[in-house]
This record gives structure tokens, sequence and C-alpha cells, in this order.
């Protein structure tokens, strides 16, 4: 890009923002840097521009890379909750995509500073992750890579079990800490761990701490971007090629993905009913209280299913098969997939079970059985965090069932 196309850019920046807060969008100073791809697809990969080493990233971003080489999927921006707030446009995007992506980045930015589920989130995070980087490095200069690495793949295997709302209660004893959160016992009273893999455990939690309230709102943040992009870019002065291409960019968005979900286009459908049946303003009522899981349960009627041609199905033998297209059931189901950002939820039952000090976990079963090969890789894990025996009680087949692993094998017994 040259300096005569930066300016223009710049320009278009500011007309936008202006357009922006006409529409009455409040979003924090943002700043756009232009990128090639394998920069978006590393930022992608890793959650952030800096972050903690982990073949796990690296993973990710060949995924996501062959996507983009095999003209599968395209990143066009990404944006990082911060204040002020970072984009990071694709460098080859054209002048129309460069619109339409800086009007969905200052929505994000609004949603960001304004929905509930974002208050508690660090706009510092950038620096954190900085500092995280260093001190996980510094671990593995002191005590060897190999030994951090093992240390990170046990925490990131059960990284999503914490407790974003309630953090530890007060109780005497050692059953102070909350029952969801598997990360903050087990760095509190593992047994055998040493200073810095419990520091390093913390680490891990303050990251998924900042990352949970997009996984709560992937729908309803999409779809506001979604929503507002469309609304800008409606308003501004395109020519009829310019038209054409955004409408195309649009129904690239909005489009159906077979069997997947496209939250980009759900979020936008049910925004387009809010709008509709109760008005703009309850909009920003909605962008400020709820997160996907109440946006679906309060606002997604059996009309717009069926417009969305949402079903379920499901494994029978060998193919996938649709079992149901009733409204009532699909929205059980979907509601279902969005209980706990899609996760199982594994309470902490016992910190001392049979008085050996074993960990005792209890699966909230809700007719979804838990993925039985990853249970048995990943108690393994918790045995090495922890350092003596784990249970868990599951349900498999309708019948109670305890897994377990004491340190050589796994065994399972019934109830």
């Amino acid at each position: 890009m040259n300096s005569q196309e930066e300016l223009a850019l710049l320009q278009e920046i500011k007309k936008i923002a202006v357009k922006a807060r006409e529409f009455g969008l409040d979003f924090y100073d943002t700043y756009f840097e232009i990128c090639p791809a394998d920069i978006l697809h590393t930022v992608a990969a890793y959650g952030m521009p800096v972050r903690f080493g982990h073949w796990s990233f690296g993973k990710s971003f060949f995924k996501i890379k062959s996507k983009y080489d095999y003209n599968l999927n395209r990143i066009y921006e990404l944006v990082i909750n911060a204040n002020p707030c970072y984009a990071f446009l694709l460098d080859s995007n054209s002048p129309v995509q460069n619109k339409a992506v800086i009007a969905h980045v200052f929505a994000h930015s609004d949603f960001f500073k304004n929905n509930y589920y974002f208050s508690h989130t660090s706009r510092q995070m950038l620096d954190s992750m900085a500092v995280h980087a260093e001190r996980i490095t510094g671990f593995a200069d002191r005590y060897g890579a190999r030994e951090v690495e093992i240390v990170l793949d046990a925490v990131l295997s059960i990284q999503e079990h914490i407790n974003p709302h309630v953090f530890c209660q007060t109780k005497e004893g050692a059953h102070d800490c909350d029952q969801k959160d598997l990360l903050l016992c087990i760095a509190k009273y593992g047994h055998y761990l040493e200073e810095w893999q419990r520091e390093l455990i913390m680490l891990v939690r303050e990251e998924m701490l900042y990352f949970w309230p997009q996984l709560q709102t992937k729908i309803l943040n999409e779809g506001w971007a979604t929503y507002w992009h469309t609304r800008i870019m409606h308003t501004l002065p395109l020519d009829s090629a310019e038209a054409v291409e955004f409408a195309k960019l649009n129904a690239n968005i909005t489009m159906r993905s077979g069997p997947n979900l496209n939250p980009y286009l759900i979020g936008f459908k049910l925004l387009e009913h809010i709008a509709a049946n109760f008005g703009e303003q309850q909009l920003f009522n909605v962008r400020e209280a709820e997160n996907d899981l109440s946006l679906v349960r309060n606002y997604l009627t059996p009309e717009l299913l069926t417009e969305l041609d949402l079903y379920v199905y499901q494994s029978i033998g060998h193919e996938w098969v649709v079992v149901s297209t009733d409204p009532e059931e699909v929205k059980k189901e979907l509601l279902k997939m969005l209980v706990n950002c899609g996760f199982p939820t594994i309470l902490v039952a016992d910190l001392d079970y049979q008085s050996k000090g074993e960990l005792y976990l209890r699966h909230r079963y809700e007719d979804a059985e838990l993925d039985i090969p990853f249970l048995e890789k990943t108690l393994p894990r918790i045995y090495l965090l922890w350092g003596r025996g784990v249970h868990l009680e599951t349900v498999v087949d309708n019948r109670p069932v305890v897994f377990s692993y004491d340190g050589q094998k796994n065994s399972r017994h019934f109830l």
C-alpha cells in the first residue's frame, strides 16, 4: 500500500467512525494495522498478537492457513478487545472490503466496551500476555522446555474448566474452592506442584477468563458487527460496481454453512428481528445485557428457525441423518449447545476422596455423554497436576459410572 492509498484509507476510517457514532455506537479509540495473511493467521491461532508459545497454536495456524490457501476461508480482519482497541486488516482487501470491515471493527469495539459480560475483563491484556509469555519462557530456561511443555499440555487440556463469575468462596478449609473452577482448585491444592507450576496454571486461567466472554457472545458479537456494518455501508456513497461487490461480500459472510452454524447469519437475523419488532433502542439494550444463551432463548422464534433452515441431526450408522425440524426441538438443542459455551460442566465434588487426598469430579450430565476416549486421555493429565488419584463420575448408556486414573492405568466402574 503506497502513501496515497494509506491516506485514502485513513480518510475512510474517519468518515466511517463519524457514521458509526451517528448511529449511536460508542467505541474505544481504535488503531488499524494493514497486515499480510500470515500475520492474521498467527493472531487468530494464538488468540493475541503476543502470547506464550505452544504446539497447539502452531496446529491451529496450519489449519487456518490451509483453509486460506485452498480458498475455503478468508480472514478479512481481527479485532483485539483492549483499550485502545487494535484491529488488523488483510493487506489484500479491496477498498470496498476495507470499508465494510472498518465498520465491522467499530461495532465490535462498541460491543466489547458496552456488553456486560466484558465488564470485568482486563483491557490491558495485551501487556499482560506479553508478561506471561516472558514468565513462561523464563520457566523453560530454568526448568527445561520439555518440562514446561508437559505441564502446559496438561493445563491446556482442561483450560475451559473455570468459573468466570465466582472465583472462590470464603468457607474455611480445603473446600473453600469454587466447585466449577477446576484450574483454581488444582493450583491451590495440587499436592506436589512447585511454585512455578502453580503460577503457570494461574497464568493460563487468567487468559481463559479474558477469552471466556468472547465464547459466551460469539453469535451476538458477530451479529452486532454484521448488522452495523450493513447499516453503515448502506449510507456510504457507493457506485454500482462497489454496491455489487459489497452485496457479494455480505452474502458470503451471512451465507448458510451446511451443517455448521454461522454466527454471523444467526446473530444478524436475530438483531434484524429485534429491530423490526421491538425498535432500535432494544438493540442497544440487548447489546448491553445479553449473551448468546439469553439471546437465543428470548428472541429466536419458530418463524426465524424456519427461515434459517435449522434442524437437529445425528450420526446413525455410517450416515448423518436429520432427526427433527420441529422448532421447539431445534431451539432446545441449540440452547444445550450454548450452555457453558458448549463445554461439559465438571464440578469438583471432593478434594480428599476416601481420605486419600484424591480428586473426585462430577460431570453435570444433561443428556449429552462425554467423549470417552478424550476423557481417558485427559485424566492422566489431571493426575499429573493433582499428584494423586483422579476420579470422574458421569453417565454412560443411562447408567452412572466413575472413571478413574491411579497413576498407572485408567479404570471404570458402574455405580
